[in-house]
């Protein structure tokens, strides 16, 4: 929760944020965009040394320094310090997240893991959908600055809490192993490659010389990586995680849910604000289906994934998120707040359906003391996912995204559609790796 409401409190405090600091369009995006390369690029190494050092250590440093960051952002006297304080934001963030999946998996049995999963996907989406709101209000009272100090004392409450309360030990199995420095280099360089070159394609597109090179260079490393990790003893990603095909598929619905989601998301608040000239909190309410149906939906797919397995519960997840996205296609400027609302509905459903059974399989399917390195697979998948999904939707709406304020419905209309309907085929995808989960959801426990 403390992650997800930073990342949506910004979103309000960046205009107060440029005003106050004096600076550019540019430097504002790389609040955002430094924080996204540090989390994205460290998430499987975090993972690793909770495994190796324990998860409680990591979660302890990770609050602490998000923590401490977070306040140094506040007091920042210029644009420079709160890139490079975001930046460090992002490294303490990646040290945090995996550690919360890794402790789930080592204090509940596979079989047991969906309702903690409900609970912890339900308040991730109560963060982000009362971010806008809480930070609105801040900004407006308190300026930019405050939106940074309330994550302080929620850090050292967490902190404090770390202590108190016990933490599983991890098995032996990756405590007794090394962390190999070069493979480590090699995929964090791929990782921060591959999100800057994704991130950089609503500015430059898919054709541009920047992209071409950057996705050249991530495939280039991608096999230097994976050469170097068939040759040695202890792999940054072990043989065991990397055959396991529960955890692979999980990761891919992830991938193609979240890019699915997001990039719809990214296209719709475009056409209710740029285009339907909607202020934010009318944008917001007219969104606000998706989120309270993320929080209540949740749950129900816990016990649905209980009865039905993962693999008929991620396919109608799956299949709800792409009818959702499909349908979202239709909107138009005489579209109702009831029709509307109805389709946000149904794509929250799905996305909560994704998420529950997905981090439930791919955490719940984790072998014996590797539940960190996979716990930080999996968000490193809900990390580059919305990337990527931005990239397809700006790069299908072409030149209409980025028209003057004269732009109007009727010209962004058939662009929007086909981003949409370009989104609703990358949701899809996930069907593919979905028939590949176990029927049951208690077959990773018996394996």
């Amino acid at each position: 929760m403390l992650v997800a409401l930073d990342g949506t409190v910004l979103l309000v405090a960046q205009p107060g944020l440029q005003r106050d600091l004096g600076a550019s369009l540019a430097q504002v995006q790389w609040t955002s965009t430094g924080y996204l390369l540090a989390v994205a690029s460290l998430l499987v190494v975090a993972g690793r040394l909770g495994d190796r050092y324990g998860h409680g250590r990591l979660l302890f440093a990770g609050v602490l320094g998000f923590g401490a960051a977070s306040a140094g952002i506040a007091l920042a006297p210029s644009i420079g310090w709160v890139i490079g304080l975001r930046a460090a934001q992002g490294v303490f963030g990646a040290l945090l997240q995996p550690a919360t999946l890794a402790l789930l998996r080592m204090t509940y049995p596979a079989d047991r893991l969906g309702t903690p999963v409900a609970v912890r996907t339900s308040a991730i989406a109560v963060a982000a959908g009362a971010g806008p709101l809480l930070g609105g209000v801040l900004v407006a009272h308190l300026g930019w600055r405050s939106v940074f100090w309330i994550n302080a004392p929620l850090a050292l409450l967490i902190a404090a809490l770390t202590l108190v309360v016990r933490a599983p030990a991890p098995p032996s199995p990756a405590r007794s192993e090394r962390l190999d420095l070069i493979g480590t280099t090699v995929l964090t360089a791929m990782l921060v490659v591959l999100v800057h070159t994704l991130a950089g394609v609503p500015a430059h597109g898919w054709t541009a010389a920047p992209t071409l090179l950057g996705l050249v260079a991530v495939v280039g490393l991608a096999v230097v990586l994976v050469r170097h990790e068939r040759r040695i003893a202890y792999p940054v990603v072990p043989p065991v995680v990397a055959r396991s095909v529960p955890v692979t598929a999980s990761m891919a619905i992830l991938l193609a849910g979240s890019a699915g989601l997001f990039g719809a998301l990214f296209t719709a608040t475009f056409y209710l604000q740029d285009v339907l000239r909607l202020d934010p909190l009318a944008s917001g309410l007219r969104v606000l289906p998706l989120t309270a149906l993320m929080v209540l939906g949740a749950p129900a797919a816990g016990r649905a994934l209980r009865r039905y397995g993962p693999r008929s519960t991620a396919t109608a997840g799956i299949a709800l998120l792409a009818l959702g996205i499909a349908e979202l296609s239709r909107l138009g400027p005489d579209s109702s707040w009831t029709a509307t609302g109805l389709t946000f509905a149904v794509m929250g459903t799905g996305f909560a359906t994704v998420m529950v059974t997905a981090t439930g399989t791919v955490v719940g399917d984790a072998p014996p003391g590797y539940a960190g390195v996979v716990s930080g697979l999996k968000q490193t998948a809900m990390n580059i996912g919305p990337t990527l999904g931005i990239a397809l939707a700006a790069s299908a709406t072409g030149p209409s995204a980025h028209g003057s304020p004269a732009t109007t419905a009727t010209a962004f209309a058939p662009a929007m559609g086909l981003a949409l309907l370009v989104l609703a085929g990358c949701a899809a995808l996930g069907l593919l790796p979905a028939s590949l989960l176990p029927r049951h959801a208690s077959a990773p426990a018996r394996a």
